[in-house]
C-alpha cells in the first residue's frame, strides 16, 4: 500500500474549486477506484457518474491531468504519482456538480432535434445484397460507447460552442455508418454540408486520439464524408452539371 494525492474539482455551475485528497492506493487500481475510496472515506457528497467499470458504458468520462479519459480505464501506474493527480469534469458540457456534467445535448442530436436521418434500406427486387468488404468498412463505428470524449475535446464545441451549427465527431461517425451502408438509399450529403456543419472540422485528429475504443474517427469517417461533400458541391464539373439540373 502507498498513498497518492488526488486534486478533484468540487463545485457546481455557480462556482467551485479544486480540493486535495490523500488516499491509499494499491497495485492494479484505476482512477475510478481511488475516487470511490475518497467518496467513501473523505467526501460522501462527491458526485461522480459511473456504471459498468469495464470501459463499455462511457459513463465515467472526465479529464485526468488535463486529458479526456475514462476513469475506469486509466490505471494509476500510468500516471505520475509523485505529484497530485488532477481529476475534473469534461469542460465542453455544462457542469451539474463535481465530476458530473450535463451531456443531454448529445442525446437531443441523436434522437431527432437535429433530425439525423436513420437507415433507409431499399431493394427494388425485394432482396438486399452486401459484400463482406461493405460490412467490414463501417464496422468499427459501431464500437462507439458514447462516452463523448471526442465531443469534449473537439475545439468546435469546446472552444467555440457551436452547438447549433455542428453535430460533433460522435455523430459524424454515426452518419458515416449509415452513409457507407450500401443498402441505404438516403442522401445525407446536403445535411452534412448545411445542417451538420462538417465544414467546421479541420481534421486535427484530436477526437481520434482520445477515443477509448480506438476508432479511427478522422481518417475513416470524417475525411470520407468531407470528400463526398467536396465532390458534390465544390468539384468544378459537378457544379457545371448541377447548373443544368435540379440539385442546386
Amino acid at each position: 500500500m502507498s498513498t497518492a494525492t488526488f486534486r478533484i474539482w468540487r463545485g457546481d455551475k455557480s462556482g467551485g474549486r479544486f480540493r486535495d485528497y490523500a488516499t491509499e492506493i494499491s497495485e492494479g487500481m484505476v482512477v475510478l477506484d481511488a475516487v470511490h475510496h475518497i467518496q467513501a472515506e473523505h467526501a460522501n457528497d462527491l458526485a461522480v457518474r459511473w456504471n459498468c467499470k469495464a470501459g463499455k458504458c462511457g459513463s465515467c468520462s472526465a479529464e485526468i491531468n488535463g486529458m479526456p479519459k475514462l476513469m475506469c480505464m486509466t490505471r494509476l501506474n500510468t500516471l505520475p504519482l509523485d505529484q497530485p493527480i488532477t481529476v475534473e469534469p469534461m469542460k465542453t458540457f455544462p457542469l451539474i456538480k463535481d465530476l458530473v456534467t450535463d451531456v443531454s445535448w448529445n442525446f437531443k442530436v441523436k434522437m431527432g432535434i437535429k433530425k439525423l436521418k436513420p437507415r433507409k434500406p431499399d431493394a427494388a427486387d425485394g432482396t438486399w445484397r452486401m459484400d463482406q468488404a461493405d460490412i467490414d468498412r463501417p464496422q468499427e463505428f459501431r464500437k462507439c460507447i458514447e462516452c463523448f470524449l471526442c465531443q469534449d475535446v473537439c475545439h468546435v464545441l469546446r472552444d467555440h460552442q457551436l452547438f447549433d451549427e455542428f453535430i460533433g465527431p460522435r455523430f459524424l461517425i454515426y452518419t458515416a455508418a449509415l452513409e457507407m451502408n450500401p443498402i441505404d438509399t438516403d442522401d445525407r450529403v446536403p445535411d452534412l454540408r448545411r445542417k451538420d456543419g462538417i465544414g467546421y472540422c479541420n481534421i486535427t485528429k484530436c477526437c481520434t486520439k482520445v477515443c477509448p475504443e480506438n476508432i479511427t474517427i478522422t481518417d475513416n469517417a470524417i475525411i470520407p464524408l468531407k470528400e463526398r461533400v467536396v465532390d458534390r458541391y465544390f468539384d468544378p464539373l459537378a457544379k457545371l452539371f448541377r447548373a443544368f439540373g435540379a440539385d442546386k
